[in-house]
C-alpha cells in the first residue's frame, strides 16, 4: 500500500514572535494579541516545534493520517493569523426596506417579513454596523465568523431574478432572465 503525503502538511509554519504555543496533550493552544485559541489534534498527527517553526507528520500506520495532518496544519495556520490580526465578514443586504441595526451583541434584521429578526451574536463575535444596510462580523476564529455570517445569510439568500437578499462583500450573484411571452 503506497502512503501519500499532503502537499499542505508539508510546508512547516513559522510561528511570528507575538503569538505563543502550548502543548498540553493532544491539545494545542494559540496565544496572541487578540486572544486565545483551543484545538484537539488528531492521535495520527504528530506536530513537532523547534525554532519557532511547527512541522506535521503523519503516522506510516495508517494511510489517512497525512489528511489529517494537512486539516491540523490548515486550523493551526488559520488559528495563528485569527490571534494575530482577526478574522472579518461583511454582509450587505440588497432589497427595498432591508435594514441592520445593532443593539449590543443582538443583530436586528428588517428583511420584508411582517418581523424584524433578532439575531444573538456569539460572546467571541463583535459586529460593526457601517450603514443601514452594511454589518460587518469580525473575530479570532475563522470558523466561527464565518459560520456566523451563513447563519445570517441563511435568512434572505440572494433570489437569482432580482439579486434581492444578504450577500457577502464581493459575492457574484448569478441572474436569471425573465420569462418573456
Amino acid at each position: 500500500m503506497e502512503f501519500y503525503m499532503s502537499r499542505i502538511a508539508k510546508k512547516p509554519i513559522l510561528v511570528p514572535d507575538d503569538v505563543d504555543i502550548n502543548f498540553k496533550k493532544n491539545n494545542i493552544i494559540v496565544e496572541g494579541i487578540h486572544g486565545k485559541l483551543k484545538f484537539l489534534v488528531n492521535k495520527f498527527v504528530k506536530i513537532k516545534y523547534k525554532n519557532k517553526l511547527l512541522t506535521f507528520f503523519g503516522n506510516k500506520r495508517y494511510y489517512k493520517s497525512w489528511m489529517y495532518a494537512g486539516t491540523c496544519r490548515s486550523i493551526i495556520f488559520s488559528m495563528i493569523y485569527g490571534v494575530r490580526k482577526k478574522f472579518f465578514k461583511t454582509l450587505i443586504l440588497f432589497g427595498v426596506g432591508y435594514k441592520v441595526a445593532l443593539d449590543k451583541n443582538i443583530v436586528i434584521l428588517n428583511l420584508g417579513y411582517s418581523h424584524e429578526i433578532k439575531y444573538v451574536l456569539p460572546n467571541e463575535i463583535n459586529a460593526i454596523c457601517n450603514s443601514n444596510t452594511k454589518i460587518t462580523l469580525n473575530g479570532i476564529s475563522k470558523q466561527l465568523v464565518y459560520q456566523t455570517a451563513a447563519n445570517i445569510r441563511l435568512y434572505r439568500v440572494p433570489e437569482p431574478y432580482k439579486g434581492k437578499g444578504i450577500r457577502y462583500e464581493n459575492e457574484n450573484i448569478f441572474r436569471k432572465e425573465a420569462k418573456k411571452k
